[in-house]
Order: structure tokens, then C-alpha cells, then sequence
């Protein structure tokens, strides 16, 4: 996956980077991606940057003045539609940032599709704390970028591995000469001390945990993740290495909305309500739940209708879970749909519709949906068994306007159909998994699987 595609770049979008372990690699990289699909690009920086790192840009611009930066500024992008925008330099290469509210109007500018910012510095260490005062965010930045590199995990925590280590301590509540562990980073990164630091109140938060290279360190860097996720200002977090160019993001991780629906009539059970059939030690809606419960979503919608007060009750054995009731149902599947994506958080990137009468689904089967959605970012993703496709499927929230839209009986698979080319497929080899029951005779026969 390329950066851009797990960043979701927008047109005019002012993506400001700060933290350390990277943020000028993962600038070029995203500056370069972005040109490939025919974008005008200005990076920039309010901090300071090297003489190497400028060269990395095929033009740059250096201020003397607003009205000359500008100026230069659209000028170049007509020759190039990559351009370095700088400060002064000074005698040993470096050279100073530019001015918050200049960058504010480069993003205005006509001929500027997406400003990238570094927006602090972190002395070639992979970790880092804000001083007083840093970062310096543009005010119309649109994407905050919080970096990490994850070889910060298993250091001691000291000016030797980590920029101002005697904050990173404060706000981390770690004493000085700490190893470092993925949650003191998290807590860091997560924090309006630490990476969360300035960020303007509409910008959307995509922490990067960069140079993850091996299975060991995207286990610590999923550790983080599912820590900071925890936290309702952060979007996603994307993980990989910038370094490589090819694929440099690995996995991007966000939340996932399980929808269960259970609001069905079971009117081919012949009186008996599906929903509420024994299975096990509870009912199928009960085992629905808590096979979700044990899997990896952040959050459970379950949409009742038919003997509503009844299905309610059983699930509230389970705790406390979200539910919400469809007057609608006997119109058919599509409001029970509707209803569900109404319902799933604004922070959600993903929800994963589970049937209530899937008695032999287990968590491992979502795990793997969820997990391949995380890897390809598709905007479905759907189950294998025995070469067919079943449930539960995954939609991306760039399909919840489809969802919205369906009528009737209509489904996901009517979606599905409409983006069969894009989707992703998870192969599951326990087929049970896909059992959907719909009478009595099938029932028996589920119980006796199951004995």
C-alpha cells in the first residue's frame, strides 16, 4: 500500500508531519506518489532542513519576501509539479523554515493540489517529545501525521536514543534510563503533550509507525496501534517503512463496527423465532454477539425487529451492547442495513455485517476479514468457503453512501456485485463457518454438527 492511498490525500489537502524516525522520507515519498498521479505538490518545512534533504526536491523555492514566495512559487509549479519551499540559509547548509501563515496561502493557491509541512525537528532520533515551542502546525493543516520509529522499542530512554527524553519521562510517567516498551510509546504519541501537540481542531490524525521492517517489530507496532486507537481523535494508524518505496506502508489499522443483524420474522421456521433458538449455553443471537465480542472490532451494533423486546433481552446478558431497534423490518433486509451503518460510530473505517444465524462462525473467520482488510485497504472484503463467497462481509466506510442507498430486499451482496473487480477475498477453511439456517430440519441438523 503507498502512503497516499492510507493517508486518503484529498485535493487541498495540508499535511503537516512532526515526531522523529522519519518524517522527511515519508514527505519526499508521499511528494513523489502524489506527482505520479499527476498532482501539484509544494513541501515546506517551519522548522529547520539539511542541504540533502533539500536536493531531494527538483526545485526549490527560497523566501525573501510573501509576495516574492508566492510568486515564485506559481512559477515553478508551471515547470515542475514538485517545488521545495524554504526558508533563509544559513552558512552550514541548513536552512530555516517558512512563516504558518505562508503556508496557509501556498495551500490557496490555484495551482497547489496538496502542501506537505515538517513541521519539527527531532535531531535524527526516532522518538521524540514537543519542546515549549514546537510543533508549529499551519493553521490550515487538514492531516496531522504523528511519526515513530519503531527501533525506539527496547531503548533506554535517554538523550542518546531519545530528542528531549527528560519530557518524553514527564509525560510518559517512565522515570529516566526506562527500556522503552510499546506502550510508553503509545502513550507519548497518543497524548495532546506528546504527538496529538497543536493539532488544529478539524484536522484528521493518522499516526505513522515507521522503519517496521520484520513480524517482531509490526507486533510492537500493533501494540501501539490498538493503544491508540483507544483514542477517539485518531483516525487510523499506518504502519511500514517508508524506505521502501515500492510498499511502504504495510498495514493500516482502524476501527471496525460489527454489524449483527437480527430483525429478520424467520418465517420459514414455522412459528420459531431464529433469532432466539437455543445454541449452546444462550440463542443465536447471543452466540452472534459474542462471537463478535471475541473478535477484533471496536464496537457492536445490533439491529432488532421482529420480537425486538426479546432479542433485547437476551443480548443485554452480554453486557452492554448498542442496539438498534428497525420498525422497518418487514419491509425488508435493506433498512435492517441502513439502520446498522446510521448507527456505527463517525470514527469507524469499516463495518462487518454478521448474520444472526451463523451459528458455526468464530471469531477467527472476522479476525481474518478485518485483517485483510487492514493489508489491501479494499473497499470490500468478503470470505472464501469451498471456492464460494459468503458472510460476513466487509465494507469500507467509502461504501456506506451504497449501503444508504439500498431498497427492499437488497443486500450487501448486490453491492458486491457492483464492485467485484475491486474487492479482496480471505479464504477460510472451516466451510461450517458459512452455515446459514433458515428451518427447522436445518436447525436439527446444526445441533447434531455441533454435538
Amino acid at each position: 500500500m503507498n502512503v497516499a492511498r492510507a493517508f486518503d490525500i484529498r485535493r487541498k489537502e495540508v499535511v503537516a508531519f512532526v515526531g522523529g524516525g522519519g518524517k522527511t522520507t515519508a514527505m519526499f515519498c508521499l511528494a513523489d506518489e502524489l506527482v505520479a498521479q499527476g498532482k501539484r505538490v509544494i513541501t515546506t518545512t517551519t522548522t529547520r532542513i539539511f542541504a540533502a534533504q533539500i536536493q531531494l526536491a527538483p526545485k526549490h523555492v527560497a523566501v525573501e519576501s510573501r509576495e516574492q514566495a508566492l510568486g515564485d512559487a506559481r512559477s515553478a509549479l508551471g515547470e515542475t509539479p514538485h517545488v521545495l519551499v524554504i526558508g533563509a540559509t544559513k552558512q552550514e547548509g541548513k536552512a530555516f523554515g517558512v512563516e504558518p501563515r505562508l503556508v496557509d496561502e501556498l495551500g490557496a493557491l490555484e495551482q497547489v493540489d496538496v502542501v506537505l509541512v515538517e513541521a519539527d525537528g527531532s535531531r535524527m532520533r526516532s522518538f521524540k517529545a514537543p519542546a515549549e515551542h514546537e510543533p508549529v502546525i499551519p493553521h490550515s493543516t487538514t492531516l496531522l501525521v504523528p511519526v515513530v520509529g519503531i527501533d525506539a522499542v527496547g531503548k533506554i530512554l535517554s538523550d542518546e536514543y531519545v530528542h528531549r527524553a527528560e519530557l518524553v519521562s514527564q509525560i510518559a510517567d517512565i522515570p529516566l534510563g526506562t527500556i522503552l516498551q510499546s506502550e510508553h510509546i503509545a502513550r507519548v504519541l497518543g497524548e495532546r503533550r506528546g504527538g496529538l501537540k497543536n493539532r488544529p481542531r478539524t484536522a484528521r490524525v493518522i499516526p505513522l509507525i515507521n522503519k517496521v521492517e520484520n513480524a517482531e517489530q509490526l507486533a510492537h507496532a500493533r501494540n501501539i496501534a490498538a493503544s491508540l486507537l483507544q483514542n477517539d481523535e485518531i483516525e487510523s494508524v499506518a504502519m511500514g517503512a517508508v524506505k521502501n518505496r515500492r510498499a511502504p506502508i504495510s498495514m493500516l489499522e482502524s476501527r471496525v463496527t460489527a454489524v449483527v443483524l437480527a430483525a429478520g420474522g424467520s418465517t420459514r421456521m414455522r412459528g420459531a423465532v431464529k433469532q432466539l433458538l437455543p445454541w449452546g449455553d444462550t440463542t443465536f443471537v447471543g452466540n452472534a454477539v459474542r462471537v463478535a465480542k471475541n473478535s477484533r472490532v471496536r464496537e457492536i451494533v445490533v439491529v432488532t425487529g421482529h420480537q425486538a423486546e426479546q432479542v433485547k433481552k437476551e443480548i443485554r446478558k452480554l453486557g452492554e451492547i448498542k442496539v438498534a431497534h428497525n420498525p422497518d423490518w418487514a419491509t425488508g433486509r435493506a433498512s435492517s442495513v441502513r439502520l446498522g451503518i446510521q448507527n456505527t460510530s463517525a470514527n469507524s473505517g469499516a463495518a462487518i455485517f454478521i448474520n444472526a444465524d451463523q451459528p458455526f462462525l468464530a471469531p477467527q473467520v472476522i479476525d481474518a476479514v478485518i485483517e485483510k482488510f487492514f493489508e489491501t485497504r479494499a473497499p470490500m472484503v468478503v470470505p472464501m468457503f469451498d471456492g464460494k463467497t459468503g458472510s460476513p462481509v466487509l465494507f469500507a466506510r467509502e461504501l456506506f453512501w451504497e449501503l444508504n442507498a439500498l431498497q427492499g430486499e437488497q443486500g450487501g451482496r448486490d453491492v458486491l456485485q457492483k464492485y467485484r473487480e475491486v474487492l479482496a477475498r480471505v479464504d477460510i477453511a472451516d466451510a461450517r463457518a458459512a452455515l446459514d439456517l433458515d428451518t427447522p430440519e436445518e436447525y436439527d441438523t446444526a445441533k447434531r454438527m455441533m454435538r
